[in-house]
């Protein structure tokens, strides 16, 4: 059976997490606009840095800090940001396009791969229309960032129902 366009770039995102460079979480982004690929990104360090994998461990997981908290001090570029990123390297605008994204655990378990804070900020300022993601359940669920703009004016940020890290909190 031949998947829907949603299906097939969240398929998509999926192989792209595939090259992720954490030890929590596998990562990949697709950004469409038109109805083609326009960039990728996954979670990853930054170019020409060490990664998680080259040093051997996880920072935060060294320091105990939960998913969806101080990634300040994370390795990894986020892969909503390196899709953003990879997209400005190339000269290639935003305005109008929709991001995928697919994140599974460390134990390859789906989860809900609703963006950070700090990424929902970038796809807004990028000028993104819709970002549609999977979720824990294999599905998916489609956000309008005009939505999150006008839940942002008439409530705070941190009143936000879908926030990443939720469904993962660590029982170390």
């Amino acid at each position: 059976m031949r998947p829907s366009k949603n299906e097939y770039y969240l398929n998509i995102a999926k192989e792209v997490a595939s090259r992720s460079t954490c030890f929590r979480v596998k990562v990949g982004a697709v950004i469409v606009r038109d109805d083609q690929i326009v960039a990728t990104g996954y979670a990853g360090a930054s170019r020409k840095t060490k990664s998680c994998f080259d040093r051997g461990n996880c920072l935060r997981d060294q320091l105990k800090i939960p998913h969806g908290q101080r990634y300040e001090i994370c390795r990894s570029v986020h892969a909503e940001q390196n899709a953003i990123i990879n997209s400005a390297r190339a000269g290639v605008s935003l305005l109008g396009g929709d991001m995928y994204m697919y994140i599974e655990n460390s134990k390859g378990e789906k989860v809900d791969s609703f963006p950070c804070f700090i990424c929902k900020k970038m796809i807004i300022n990028a000028g993104l229309n819709r970002m549609i993601c999977s979720t824990k359940e294999g599905k998916m669920k489609i956000f309008l960032v005009s939505n999150w703009v006008k839940e942002w004016q008439e409530k705070d940020i941190l009143d936000d129902k879908h926030q990443y890290g939720k469904d993962q909190d660590r029982k170390d």
